[in-house]
């Protein structure tokens, strides 16, 4: 597995926002967002056997394990025996990915979070995957301005999920822009600002 750290942090996104976590970051991605804020995980990293890993992680030891990247669903084939390993131990798995490669084989044993790209990251998410989002799982539009918040709505108006929804503000933009357009169209989702750079986090 290509691996670019195994860290510990708060969890500044997401269902598990402000909660402890163990973060596996893999390398490699199969996209180059504008707002991308791990651009050094897009290639590099060192390549590790899964035992290497697994080892990794029970280091810094915790409840909750966030798998993300890059594109961490790249290296599903080596990633999926991991992410079962982990769910056997009764760890809590978060897996965010960016919604171009099927996450089905993992929704057994992790919540899965599908980040669903806008026009200004300058790349495309497969929203035909957002019929297969459950209730364990969310969705995330990181947005810039209005012009993401229309088009995010129009996403949720024709594909429907079953997970929580959540508005996130490209750091350092107008999140009152989009607090107000949440609010005027009585969305069913959540603003959620990056915790963990607020707080000045991993």
């Amino acid at each position: 597995m290509r691996v670019a750290e195994i860290f510990r942090s708060v969890q500044g996104e997401g269902r598990s926002q402000g909660a402890p976590s163990t973060f596996l970051r893999l390398s490699g991605c199969n996209l180059s967002c504008a707002w991308c804020d791990t651009p050094q995980a897009r290639s590099g990293g060192i390549e590790m056997t899964r035992e290497e890993v697994v080892r990794g992680i029970m280091a810094v030891p915790g409840r909750r394990l966030c798998i993300t990247g890059g594109e961490p669903l790249l290296q599903a084939e080596d990633l999926l025996p991991l992410v079962h390993y982990f769910h056997g131990r009764g760890t809590a798995i978060d897996i965010e990915t960016n919604g171009t490669i099927d996450f089905r084989p993992f929704q057994p044993y992790a919540s899965i979070c599908m980040d669903v790209k806008c026009p200004s990251s300058g790349e495309v998410s497969d929203t035909g995957l957002l019929p297969f989002i459950s209730a364990q799982d969310s969705v995330k539009f990181v947005v810039a301005g209005k012009d993401d918040c229309v088009y995010a709505a129009g996403i949720l108006e024709h594909h429907p999920v079953q997970g929580e929804v959540f508005f996130s503000p490209v750091f350092g933009s107008d999140y009152r822009q989009v607090a107000d357009f949440i609010v005027s169209r009585d969305l069913p989702v959540r603003l959620q600002l990056q915790l963990h750079k607020i707080v000045g986090v991993l």
